[in-house]
């Protein structure tokens, strides 16, 4: 082994500690430390078929919350249950959030608050979150991406 390349294995050392150190201010920066880190119910999908008017979703293995931005669509598992809901708020169609620690969705505009079910809990919003029919398919769930059922006005569907 030559004196360059300690040096060089050196430079790789400080280099990877450098870089290791990096990423765990920006995990601590997102608050992805500890229990946080271990408990990130929301994960980004994508559908494993998409035609413009329904998308095809495998069902959740666990409770949690799965966004597809692309199709605009929030697929949370509750229990034994599963919802797809439209990704804005019914307030003023902001992207809304999933606060963990709370195990709510946020609007992060006016605050408005809804149970994991969608259920409107506080805020500046009228009515609950705005739910999409499903069908199950096997172990897929279908979403009619163009039938969403508003809580206000059509009361017992969105309840189904």
């Amino acid at each position: 082994m030559t004196e360059d390349s300690c040096v060089g294995c050196d430079l790789g050392r400080r280099a990877f500690v450098r870089d290791a150190a990096l990423a765990a201010a920006a995990l601590g920066a997102m608050g992805l430390f500890g229990e946080r880190a271990d408990a990130m119910p929301v994960r980004v999908i994508h559908a494993l078929a998409a035609n413009g008017k329904e998308a095809t979703y495998a069902i959740p293995a666990a409770d949690g919350v799965n966004i597809d931005k692309k199709s605009d669509i929030i697929l949370a598992r509750v229990g034994r249950s599963v919802f797809a809901f439209d990704l804005s708020c019914p307030h003023q169609t902001t992207a809304l959030r999933w606060n963990s620690s709370d195990k709510r969705f946020q609007c992060p505009k006016h605050k408005s608050q809804y149970s994991a079910e969608g259920v409107y809990i506080e805020g500046r919003a009228t009515r609950s979150m705005d739910r999409h029919l499903i069908r199950r398919d096997g172990a897929n769930v279908i979403v009619d991406l163009d039938k969403v059922f508003e809580e206000d006005q059509d009361g017992a569907l969105w309840k189904t």
